[in-house]
């Protein structure tokens, strides 16, 4: 892009740009080059917008983080439609095809990352805590409805489905599994207290 010229939207480009870098080629290619190349602008673009590149990469999980959030209500208000077992493997396939497992190999390569991010926001791993969050929401408000049994510990199922997910997607090479892989662990989780006919 030539000098002088305004980017739109500079912020939501770079992230973007990151993104593309880190699904491609993985979190050891993520570089402040890597990501203004892809992003098709000079290099100084991005020292303009953020202190450094941890504090750019801190931005761009913290804006990815945003994402769940939103995901999380279009998943409670889906509460009392569908299955919960269909819901929950619809949501965990979405989590886990999308960035989430990139962001993950990120946050573990880069100590400052997690040193900014651990300042910056509650504990736990970014990306897995807020999922469990999501899930947890979710399932008392499916107990709420009486999908889900009045006695479930929502608060122990939501991370062991996070955790099983994260295992059946992780280190795949953008190949997730098959669909009946990950229901068959969201029905042999949930069997305890679902309150629906499963399948």
């Amino acid at each position: 892009m030539p000098t002088g010229v305004a980017i739109r939207d500079v912020r939501e480009q770079l992230f973007d740009a990151a993104e593309r870098v880190l699904l491609r080629d993985g979190p050891n290619a993520l570089t402040s080059r890597a990501v203004t190349t892809e992003a098709g602008c000079a290099k100084g673009v991005l020292h303009r917008h953020f202190a450094d590149f941890d504090a750019f990469l801190a931005e761009l999980v913290l804006d990815r983080i945003g994402r769940i959030d939103h995901q999380a209500a279009a998943l409670r208000e889906s509460a009392g439609t569908g299955t919960v077992a269909d819901n929950l493997t619809g949501v965990l396939t979405a989590l886990f095809e999308s960035v989430a497992l990139a962001i993950l190999g990120l946050l573990t390569s880069r100590d400052e990352l997690r040193a900014r991010l651990r300042r910056a926001r509650p504990p736990g791993v970014p990306v897995l805590t807020e999922a469990t969050a999501m899930i947890a929401s979710y399932l008392a408000a499916e107990r709420d409805l009486g999908r889900i049994a009045a006695d479930a510990d929502v608060d122990t199922l939501a991370p062991i489905l996070i955790g099983t997910g994260h295992l059946l997607f992780a280190g795949r090479e953008g190949t997730g599994p098959e669909a009946g892989a990950v229901r068959k662990v969201v029905t042999t989780v949930i069997a305890g207290v679902a309150r629906e006919p499963q399948p």
